[in-house]
């Protein structure tokens, strides 16, 4: 065949088709061919062993949740490590870094598939990005490209998928949200206005280091607030259950520098909630401590630091006497219980923040309190379901002791000579030192790790003698004045024997004659 022969062939092949495409036009329709198309994919589904759920961005006019919970998942860690490592190794995707992140999360590129594996079973899912038609005039403009995710999963699995795998979805990107989110701390202050509109909480970002790993505390006390904790941000549908207010109260006593405020960084760190430092001294009332309350959002802590010292709690309209009775205080009847002249919030209100109907504003929020003196509390401020559990902040014992050491110093208990070790188990709760006091000693030597210890076990030492001679001197003071008082007692006892004329006449063998006459009439 010669080579013109076969362009000839070719050109009328090409006139062919063409002719045959003008007539398929003119015969059938676009609208026509648009609704074969369909029965196509159609008769594909129902022959398929696959089903399909479209999940778009936005439903009609509003986001859809569901749309950026599952583009929040499938730029998990775990999800992404899953494509990585299956055979589809093509898997493109994106990097980006949303504001008030500590992290750079991945996602699915356009129109790229993953898979992912719940309960055994492997679903598929596709990031779907088109072109939107060119819109009229709108009062909400749409945005340019029309986005979501199709899901591919065996028609088997429909029911697995629709009760549990979407939920555990939602959950799982409320997790990564919060992890990924920075923390914020609150503050309230004076003079600002509390209407609708306005927010009455000063924030800035929560940096703070302190987790449950360095926290110098008893592992076993650590590990039951933990698990507290645990049960708490898990615990709806308990607490839908029972009735009660999805809250939480932890009361933390102990003398300064035992880590309390460490222990509520540590419990935001922990669950990923925000801090909301309330300072009562700007408080103006109980309406604006109300106020305050509707003002704060869900997943938050919420705290007031010296409690003891911020309000009255432990007289309720009555003062106590030496002889133990008690007497009504007009002022304290009014409900000034702050120092500051103007300030009217009252122990009611304040028992009503915590547990009243109040408390129940929002959901998922822990109270916690802090004070150095717990003897002076109101009991009504202590009883559970406002203080759920109460958590003592002693002095350092060798487990939180080891812990500081391998904080400041990188140091192990191994790596610790053996009979320095007995030396500070030995004296350690004797000497009554805080862990600020320890970190101190360490941080004023982290440069050279022997001398710390050096120095540490010379302070705790020092402390155990001057606390063992403290003792000793309140013993012989109060033994002093045991004798003393035993002494003026019977002194007393000799005066009042001297001072009775009867008991004189008696000593001294005398007695008036009206005795006498008595006497004889008896």
């Amino acid at each position: 065949m010669k080579m013109s022969d076969y362009w000839t062939t070719m050109a009328s092949l090409v006139g062919m088709l063409a002719f045959c495409q003008t007539i398929l036009q003119l015969v059938f329709p676009p609208e026509l061919r648009l609704a074969f198309l369909h029965v196509l994919t159609r008769l594909r589904h129902v022959f398929s062993s696959h089903t399909y759920f479209d999940i778009t961005e936005i439903d009609g006019v509003n986001t859809n949740e569901l749309y950026n919970a599952v583009q929040l998942y499938l730029s998990s860690s775990v999800t992404v490590n899953g494509a990585v490592s299956s055979r589809n190794n093509n898997t493109r995707l994106s990097l980006t870094r949303v504001p008030n992140s500590s992290s750079v999360t991945f996602g699915l590129s356009n129109n790229d598939r993953i898979t992912d594996v719940f309960n055994g079973v492997t679903v598929l899912w596709e990031h779907v990005v088109v072109q939107r038609q060119v819109q009229s005039f709108s009062w909400r403009p749409m945005p340019e490209e029309k986005r979501g995710f199709t899901l591919q999963i065996n028609k088997r699995d429909k029911d697995l998928v629709l009760d549990s795998y979407l939920d555990y979805i939602v959950g799982k990107s409320e997790e990564i949200r919060r992890r990924n989110e920075e923390r914020l701390l609150y503050t309230n202050s004076r003079g600002v206005s509390l209407d609708v509109r306005s927010h009455p909480w000063d924030s800035v970002r929560f940096k703070h280091p302190s987790t449950f790993d360095t926290l110098a505390m008893d592992p076993e006390k650590k590990k039951r607030i933990m698990e507290d904790l645990r049960e708490f941000a898990s615990g709806q549908g308990f607490y839908q259950k029972t009735g009660r207010a999805w809250k939480r109260g932890y009361l933390l006593y102990g003398p300064p520098g035992t880590g309390k405020s460490s222990l509520i960084a540590a419990m935001a760190n922990y669950l990923g909630y925000d801090i909301y430092d309330l300072e009562l001294t700007e408080v103006q009332n109980n309406s604006e401590l109300r106020k305050l309350l509707m003002k704060t959002s869900s997943k938050s802590i919420i705290v007031i630091e010296d409690i003891d010292c911020s309000i009255n709690l432990t007289k309720r309209g009555k003062n106590k006497k030496k002889n133990g009775s008690y007497e009504y205080d007009p002022g304290l009847i009014n409900g000034s219980g702050l120092d500051e002249p103007g300030s009217s919030v009252t122990l009611s209100g304040l028992l009503n923040f915590t547990d009243g109907l109040w408390s129940c504003c929002g959901s998922e929020k822990i109270f916690v309190f802090t004070t150095n003196h717990i003897d002076k509390l109101d009991s009504a401020l202590l009883r559970s379901g406002r203080m759920d559990m109460h958590i003592h902040m002693g002095f350092c014992k060798f487990p939180a002791l080891k812990i500081l050491l391998k904080n400041y110093l990188r140091l192990e208990e191994d790596e610790i000579d053996g009979v320095v070790l007995e030396e500070m188990e030995g004296c350690v709760e004797e000497a009554e030192i805080t862990p600020a006091d320890v970190s101190e000693v360490l941080i004023s030597n982290r440069s050279d790790a022997e001398k710390a210890v050096r120095e540490l076990v010379c302070v705790l030492k020092e402390r155990v003698v001057k606390r063992r001679k403290n003792v000793g001197l309140k013993k012989v003071t109060k033994e002093e004045g045991e004798e003393e008082e035993e002494e003026e007692a019977e002194e007393e006892q000799e005066k009042r024997a001297l001072d009775s004329p009867n008991r004189n006449r008696e000593d001294f063998g005398f007695q008036d004659e009206e005795d006498k006459e008595e006497e004889n009439e008896k």
